[in-house]
């Protein structure tokens, strides 16, 4: 054998040995066990789940002398974010029965389930199947939600956006019938749902699939609200006379980066070429393709697409992306990425009706003697009956509203105690944060549950430097691996060592600028205060309507650190 075959992740023969993902799932989930082997954790993330455990729990257990709780969560495939009322509410009733009473909005646009028992995994997946969602590729090496921007909009582009999110799922999807006989196959009716199975070869994929997980996402260049230079494939929509003629095609971004290893990176995409609408679809499978046939196997830190290109040159992987393609590709036009609405409070969707984008912090949906967010949304859900959408900032936008009916909406959402997106001050409205702890595994520090102090102290400071108004993205991360997107927001902090974070500044809520680190290891205690002296020293020192990000960018890091420690604290 040649010294130079490369030595393969474990994964690979893992993925490659498991008959298109099956392995041995089906006889753990008959066993009374509370977990699953390690072979099949790996699995069962095509499937959409992964086993976690409470780590709160885990701490008291270990003082006793006790073991883990595993349980495990469950993520949906919802294209661009669109579900119906009757979606959410079962989703809402499955959180309540077999969950922790709690469903997240994630920052692609989907929801995830958490806690849910091993032997209560089937019925999960099998009842979220059974009202035409799919747990199917929401993780694993293959290509995840797609993202899109959640606006309704009456008129052809949002049309068209939409119908290439519905078509490049159905293009990209895994086609293993395993899905279908672990999750969704009835054998007593038959019952047909919405993963019907397929042949037993993945055509697309193949048997290892991907090296790596691949995301992609689709903007307007007015509305970058799905942060399409972080996606591994982006498709910005160039519009003239109110039509899509093609799109941009964008590649190589991606978060997650290992501190440890300074091999790794985030990365912003880069523009490829120009896609003609009837290409888009081939296009991206020749993309996925490149990333299939020449991504890193053999380690899985640097097996992002985004490491391909950096080795390669945006030129030599167009070369080959063309070669899969099977002809050249037009140059990108001048079209960029100007604008970002979050499409929070009432907007009209052109149609005489209006739809209400509602702030949910961080994503996590609860009802507790403060706060009845899920309360709200099923009242919203059961009096209107009408069509929600999740967006890339962890809310959901009421779509189909009708004039008459905006003030009963609101009332709804008060009757439950929810604030209002009018109520939520600026900062809350532009803040994401990743799960972290208690259930992540991966999680150093805080991150979900922390956030919200934090803002709690920003608030009234930022108020006092006449700030309150002021738009800029705040996202924190209970780790490294980028989540909540952070390395390319005005401000973030990601999670370093215990109660120690990394403090990010100077990217930008446009989404096409990487952040730099200000500051490593800060404190928790002091992280507050760091925020504070930043907003200072911009409030003192910006230039006429520059942006925090921006701000930050010019003067650097060394300038902002002495700009900080002699601007006057409110």
């Amino acid at each position: 054998m040649s010294t130079d075959t490369p030595k393969l992740h474990a994964n690979e023969a893992l993925k490659e040995e498991s008959n298109f993902l099956r392995g041995t799932i089906q006889q753990e989930l008959a066993e009374s066990t509370d977990q699953f082997n390690k072979g099949n954790l790996q699995l069962l993330k095509f499937h959409g789940t992964y086993q976690q455990d409470d780590r709160d729990a885990r701490a008291t257990a270990k003082k006793t002398g006790g073991g883990k709780e595993y349980s495990m969560m469950v993520r949906c495939r919802i294209p661009g974010g669109r579900i119906t009322s009757d979606q959410l509410l079962a989703q809402l009733d499955l959180c309540d029965e077999l969950g922790n009473a709690t469903l997240k909005i994630t920052t692609r646009q989907t929801l995830q389930l958490h806690c849910i028992k091993k032997q209560d995994l089937h019925a999960a997946i099998q009842r979220i199947n059974h009202v035409q969602l799919s747990t199917l590729a929401a993780c694993g090496d293959v290509n995840r939600n797609i993202m899109c921007c959640p606006a309704k909009r009456t008129g052809s582009v949002h049309a068209e956006l939409e119908k290439l999110t519905d078509d490049l799922t159905v293009a990209l999807a895994p086609q293993t019938p395993a899905y279908h006989e672990l999750w969704v196959a009835d054998p007593e009716t038959g019952e047909k749902t919405l993963e019907g199975g397929g042949p037993a070869v993945e055509p697309l994929y193949g048997p290892r699939y991907l090296p790596r997980k691949f995301k992609v996402g689709i903007a307007l260049p007015e509305d970058n609200c799905i942060d399409i230079y972080t996606q591994d494939l982006g498709f910005l929509a160039v519009v003239r006379d109110h039509k899509i003629i093609g799109y941009n095609v964008l590649v190589g971004g991606g978060m997650g980066t290992t501190p440890s290893a300074k091999k790794t990176f985030p990365a912003l995409a880069k523009r490829m070429a120009f896609a003609k609408p009837d290409q888009a679809i081939e296009v991206a499978k020749a993309v996925l393709k490149v990333q299939r046939d020449y991504g890193n196997r053999e380690d899985r830190k640097v097996a992002r697409m985004k490491y391909l290109i950096a080795n390669w040159g945006i030129e030599k992987f167009r070369r080959a992306v063309e070669e899969y393609f099977g002809q050249p590709l037009a140059d990108c036009t001048e079209d960029e990425v100007t604008g970002f609405d979050d499409h929070m409070g009432w907007q009209e969707q052109g149609d005489g009706k209006w739809s209400y984008g509602l702030n949910i912090e961080n994503g996590r949906l609860y009802d507790n003697e403060n706060h009845q967010l899920k309360a709200a949304l099923r009242a919203i859900c059961n009096e209107f009956k009408t069509e929600l959408r999740m967006t890339g900032h962890q809310s959901i936008i009421v779509t189909d509203i009708e004039e008459r009916d905006k003030d009963k909406l609101i009332s709804l959402i008060q009757q439950h105690h929810t604030p209002t997106t009018e109520q939520t001050s600026t900062v809350r409205r532009w803040s994401i944060a990743c799960v972290a702890l208690p259930t992540c595994g991966l999680a150093i520090t805080e991150s979900e549950r922390r956030l919200p102090t934090i803002i709690d102290k920003l608030e009234q400071p930022l108020a006092k430097l006449g700030l309150d108004k002021e738009r800029f993205t705040l996202r924190m991360t209970g780790c490294p691996n980028g989540c909540a997107r952070p390395y390319n927001a005005d401000l973030a902090l990601v999670g370093k060592a215990k109660d120690k974070y990394t403090l990010f500044v100077g990217g930008g809520w446009l989404g096409n600028r990487l952040a730099y680190v200000y500051k490593d290891l800060v404190a928790d205690d002091v992280v507050v205060d760091e925020l504070i002296a930043i907003f200072a020293a911009f409030k003192a020192n910006r230039e006429p309507d520059e942006s925090l990000g921006d701000f930050c960018a010019r003067v650097g890091r060394d300038d902002l650190e002495t700009l900080a420690a002699a601007a006057p604290r409110p």
